[in-house]
């Protein structure tokens, strides 16, 4: 196995993570920037008002991406699995 094909498969993998993570991310982003704007235009300072509408916003969110995400992960597996007597030579 060549540091090519380690670094392709690393590649890819990182890729993969970044691809299923970042709607996740982007809801929970967008979510905290709302709530602080709302904080800010209302002048409350609880540091803990964001916690309960960003997980309630990203259970939504894997309950509508969530069959995607696992598919984006299984295919990454199955490709991997599929090809692992090529790296072991």
């Amino acid at each position: 196995m060549s540091i090519d094909m380690v670094m392709e498969i690393a590649n890819e993998a990182l890729f993969t993570i970044i691809k299923t993570a970042a709607p996740l991310l982007l809801v929970s982003l967008v979510i905290g920037l709302i709530i602080s704007i709302f904080q800010t235009v209302t002048s409350i300072q609880e540091q803990t008002l964001t916690f309960v509408p960003k997980i309630l916003g990203v259970f939504v969110a894997m309950m509508i991406l969530g069959h995607w995400m696992l598919t984006q992960l299984t295919t990454l597996i199955t490709e991997m699995w599929s090809d692992f007597a090529i790296y072991i030579r």
